[in-house]
């Protein structure tokens, strides 16, 4: 009987043995799968990068022929991003979606009569 129950665990060990390693194959192809996609956005993140440069340079150039100042440009749309975000916060903050739709039409209409007597 000490035999029989010997080779019902080795069996036992064979088969979990068998298991982790068709487990360890699964997760080495997708490492590989996942090593190959990181390396392929890599290189269009990279991509990307250029053209925003290059669109840039030109953007740059084209603002400085017609005389925008582009920093008062990039001050003032930051501005009112951040405005933007502190009304949706403050409107989440508030009690839900009917309260941000309702502050929403609201306040945009103050801050555009704010920034319509700035400008």
């Amino acid at each position: 009987m000490g035999f029989g129950d010997t080779a019902k665990k080795i069996q036992t060990l064979a088969d979990k043995a068998e298991r982790t390693y068709q487990k360890i194959n699964e997760l080495r192809t997708e490492v590989e799968e996942t090593q190959t996609t990181v390396l392929d956005t890599s290189e269009r993140v990279q991509q990307l990068e250029n053209e925003m440069a290059e669109q840039r340079a030109v953007l740059d150039a084209v603002a400085r022929e017609v005389g925008v100042d582009l920093e008062s440009v990039s001050t003032e749309a930051h501005i009112t991003e951040a405005e933007r975000a502190a009304v949706e916060d403050a409107a989440g903050d508030a009690t839900g979606d009917a309260a941000p739709a309702e502050s929403d039409g609201g306040e945009s209409a103050d801050g555009d009569d704010a920034n319509d007597g700035a400008a």
